[in-house]
């Protein structure tokens, strides 16, 4: 296939990009600067959209961008580039796919979708949930779902906090915990989903090879579990203990309405859409997945 691909510089863009052309497939790279390589094209959502030579050919269209919900406090400043930094590029993306009658389209979204869903597992049909967030992936959604067009195959990734040596949450997290100043936030016992960057990627190319799979898929491990076993087993893959708690006040204190939503709220998802369709995680289970993007690079 040939596959256009926006947001390819991030962490799950740029793995994305190189394990599909060690499939064998044909990758473009849709940038927001100006072209330097054959295989880049350069757009902007907020000017020249996106020229349809840069598109040509494409079978899909993988639409990966925004920025990270925890790279800042939210502000409401921060809240609205949040907003312009997926709102729009979706929409501009979603309508070239339907003019150019490309038929897949294949768009970011999040589990915030949910909200906090307490002990209850969340799946693809539930409503959406209470919150910035969920506010937020509704409307990212709408975006890619009302632009694109009838005759599109829309994909939504709701994707978990993404596990990988190479940043993310766990770049975050990392160092803290090897200092020996990890542990749980609040009581530990609201419900953490997540993905390795592994799945996340195997998901996405399972989901392009998927003519019959369309709307939202939940791109989060089987094992969710509460956050205190996740530092408790995040602890042991980096041999430090995780015993520093930090109480619900101080962290609501410190990060506001981000450290409610994306740390406190119980976020129990499971991925009944992959898992019904026969897709098998590498990492299903957390130790396995830690352990793997842990261990030293060699």
């Amino acid at each position: 296939m040939r596959i256009a691909v926006a947001g390819s510089q991030g962490l799950i863009g740029n793995a994305l990009v190189n394990s599909l052309r060690a499939a064998g497939h044909t990758v473009i790279r849709l940038v927001r600067r100006e072209a330097l390589a054959d295989d880049e094209f350069s757009w902007d959502p907020e000017t020249i959209g996106m020229p349809p030579e840069s598109l040509d050919g494409v079978d899909a269209v993988v639409s990966l961008g925004g920025v990270g919900v925890g790279n800042g406090r939210w502000t409401g400043r921060f809240k609205q580039e949040l907003r312009d930094s997926r709102i729009t590029p979706t929409e501009v993306l979603a309508e070239a796919v339907r003019d150019l009658g490309i038929p897949t389209f294949i768009s970011a979204s999040a589990t915030g979708y949910y909200g906090d869903t307490g002990t209850r597992a969340a799946v693809e049909t539930d409503g959406p949930g209470e919150g910035f967030l969920a506010e937020l992936v509704v409307d990212w959604e709408r975006a890619a779902t009302t632009n694109a067009g009838p005759d599109t195959r829309v994909v939504l990734l709701r994707t978990a906090p993404v596990l990988s040596s190479q940043g993310g949450l766990l770049g975050k997290l990392r160092p803290l915990f090897k200092l020996g100043l990890g542990g749980p936030i609040g009581n530990g016992k609201q419900y953490f989903s997540w993905i390795s960057l592994i799945d996340e990627v195997r998901a996405i190319e399972f989901l392009l090879d998927s003519p019959d799979i369309a709307g939202p898929v939940n791109l989060s491990a089987p094992g969710s579990l509460p956050f205190g076993e996740f530092c408790k087993a995040l602890g042991k893959a980096v041999h430090r203990p995780a015993v520093m708690q930090v109480p619900e006040f101080v962290a609501r204190r410190v990060g506001g309405e981000m450290a409610e939503e994306m740390i406190l709220f119980s976020q129990r998802v499971e991925p009944h859409v992959l898992t019904d369709h026969g897709f098998t995680f590498n990492h299903p289970e957390i130790r396995e997945a830690l352990a793997y993007a842990t261990k030293p690079a060699t």
